[in-house]
């Protein structure tokens, strides 16, 4: 049997007193052959006959399984752990186990497993990335690999993006896992400290991604020395047994099931998490406000240049002899090129990052908006001074200088894991990246129910005014007939500037940004009732589901309103899969302008061809060009995106090569 078939005898295992993997750094030559490869294969696939077949005998299994008692069937199904432990997650015993999982479920949910969800649940348990369409019930198929994998005795984390699904997770699947007889466990943010190491050693733990890698990093900062295998049992052996010493994570890293996958792997793959403390200097709000008034004198073309699609500045030779001269306050500030990243740092907070944009202010504080779903992440900031130049900007108390006590990026956490899957409802896009840089396969699951959705062509506008004009309309149009109209827009600026909009010609939306992220919950389980009018950015409720009356669906459904296209085609699928869910009916259209920033940054020479080939003209153009422009931007962000990501692991595999061992802070 092969070892792949158990993933909990990874060979790459590190030398840890927990589980958890050390990934092989690849080689660059490697990389090339498996592009070549993947890129002459389907980025992603639909189950084949063997998936097909077990799937039948799973549901064939289920059926004979009603006539025993809870007892007997939670027996039966943990009877299965010797065959898994010997011949991996596969197999009539997997097969065995699963089909008790489907009885359980409708004994204690009411809900029954339907042949797309169990091939799901089986290709996860193999560590597959599966693709769900929004509304296919992507929940309960979590509870067959979740069960399959608890059997082996595998530490099993089961990922969600935010709290309240977290929460909501624990509380529906709860009495099934428990029926078998495991222990389960809830970490989300605000879980006192002193439960977490308890509640991480249960057999199966609902979190979210941002908790369990942070608290992998404080595990790793309290270790310290004694993270090895072998100090943990020198230290158990002078201690006479007992363990004193700091515990998060008592189990470690060993199977991940990652709901809402590609927005982790992949959107949210450069941002670091990052564990920082203060540093006392003196003087550095002086510094700052100091860099901040050179910096709104220099001009740009002149003395930097801004590189907007990576947000970044460079620094010209102009700016270079102004900034020799200049006379440090801080000791940390008499480097030159001390000097010159923090005034970079201080172009960047003047004209790349905006507020309501990139960050909001609450109180006195400024909130990070994640760009890709539109959720503040109040525990974050943005690293080497930029964080407190933007306090400075916005005449905030600064929180000081810091310095980096861990770091980690998403990937390179998940690649620790001994092996994890995913789910999503929009993986095809990026099947070919998850497959090259993860090692994850994309298994494209079909619809258990016909879709009815009609996506209608996209408008397009030469100006934003018109455009704004044009989704008004709409909205009406749609609210007149009875129906609940969703309108997704990529900033919190957006959502306020439509919302103005509306109520001015007499509407009344609700609006869902990150100032009301904590009532995102609500907003969405209301947002598909009769006449109702919802405004959200990117967040949109995912991961929640949006209830549509019989009545609604019988005027036509939800109507979603894309209002600017996004720098990931996935990010539009998953907001027009909003509708039009388990082959309900609704409808779809995109209403978008030239000066939308996607075309702006992304494709500057082919948007001046199409304003001179239009005159000029501010009104509704042509569709066709609108579906030309998406596709050369999006082409062109998601290439620059895939580059970026490709060099963070470049880079953290050549630090760790560098330092001859694996440091803790990457």
């Amino acid at each position: 049997m092969s070892e792949r078939a158990r993933p909990w005898l990874d060979p790459d295992r590190a030398d840890t007193a927990e589980p958890e993997r050390r990934p092989r750094p690849r080689k660059r030559p490697d990389e090339w052959v498996l592009a070549v490869l993947y890129r002459l294969r389907p980025a992603a696939r639909g189950p084949g006959l063997a998936a097909r077949l077990a799937t039948r005998d799973v549901m064939r299994r289920a059926g004979r399984l009603e006539r025993l008692d809870d007892a007997a069937l939670a027996d039966l199904v943990r009877a299965q752990a010797p065959a898994l432990l010997r011949r991996g997650i596969q197999g009539r015993a997997a097969r065995i186990a699963a089909a008790g999982v489907r009885e359980m479920t409708r004994r204690k949910l009411g809900l029954v497993h339907h042949p797309v969800q169990i091939t799901g649940g089986l290709a996860l348990a193999r560590g597959r990335i599966v693709e769900m369409a929004t509304g296919e019930g992507k929940t309960i198929t979590a509870l067959i690999p979740a069960v399959l994998v608890a059997l082996t005795g595998t530490p099993v984390h089961l990922v969600t993006v935010n709290p309240y699904l977290a929460r909501r997770d624990r509380e529906t699947l709860g009495p099934v896992l428990e029926a078998f007889g495991f222990s389960v466990g809830l970490v989300i943010e605000d879980t006192p400290p002193a439960e977490r190491p308890a509640r991480h050693d249960s057999d199966i733990v609902f979190t979210t991604n941002s908790d369990v890698a942070f608290d992998y990093l404080r595990d790793r900062i309290a270790q310290g020395r004694h993270r090895s295998a072998l100090s943990a049992l020198a230290d158990r052996a002078l201690a006479g047994g007992r363990m004193d010493r700091p515990r998060i994570l008592p189990r470690g890293l060993g199977f991940a099931l990652v709901d809402e996958v590609d927005s982790i792997l992949i959107d949210e793959a450069q941002t670091p998490l990052i564990i920082t403390a203060e540093k006392g200097e003196a003087g550095w709000a002086e510094a700052q406000e100091a860099l901040l008034a050179l910096a709104a004198t220099l001009e740009e073309g002149r003395h930097y240049r801004l590189e907007r699609r990576a947000r970044s500045v460079r620094l010209l030779d102009p700016a270079e002899d102004i900034l020799a001269g200049v006379r440090p306050p801080v000791a940390a500030l008499v480097p030159l090129g001390a000097r010159r990243e923090a005034l970079e740092q201080a172009l960047a907070a003047l004209h790349l990052y905006l507020r309501d944009e990139h960050y909001i202010l609450t109180g006195d504080k400024i909130a990070i908006v994640d760009e890709f779903t539109g959720r503040v992440m109040p525990d974050r900031q943005w690293q080497r001074g930029l964080h407190q130049m933007i306090e400075a900007k916005e005449r905030l108390d600064r929180s000081g200088p810091r310095e980096t006590l861990a770091q980690i990026t998403y990937q390179a956490f998940f690649s620790r894991y001994l092996w994890f899957a995913g789910m999503t409802g929009t993986a095809a896009e990026a099947g070919r990246e998850l497959r090259l840089m993860h090692g994850r396969r994309v298994l494209r699951l079909p619809t258990h129910a016909r879709p009815r959705r009609r996506v209608r062509r996209a408008w397009l506008y030469g100006a934003s005014d018109a455009r704004w004009r044009a989704v008004v309309a709409e909205a009406r149009a749609r609210l007149a007939q009875g129906r609940p109209v969703l309108i997704g827009t990529r900033s919190v600026a957006a959502s306020e500037e439509i919302e103005r909009r509306l109520r001015a010609a007499g509407l009344a939306p609700v609006v869902l940004n990150a100032r009301q992220d904590g009532d995102e919950a609500r907003i969405i389980a209301e947002a598909g009732q009769a006449g109702r009018l919802t405004v959200a950015t990117n967040m949109a409720g995912r991961g929640t589901d949006i209830p549509v009356p019989a009545e609604v669906e019988a005027q036509g459904g939800l109507h979603v309103i894309l209002t600017e296209f996004h720098g990931s085609a996935r990010i539009d699928r998953q907001l027009l899969g909003r509708t039009g869910r388990q082959g309900q009916r609704g409808s779809a259209v995109a209403i978008v302008s030239l000066e939308d920033a996607l075309f702006v940054e992304m494709v500057p020479a082919a948007l001046r061809l199409v304003r001179a080939l239009t005159g000029g003209r501010r009104g509704r153009l042509p569709g066709p060009l609108a579906e030309l422009l998406r596709n050369l931007a999006q082409a062109r962000s998601e290439r620059q995106g895939r580059r970026r990501r490709r060099e963070t692991v470049r880079r953290a595999e050549r630090q760790e090569t560098t330092l001859g061992f694996r440091p803790d802070n990457i």
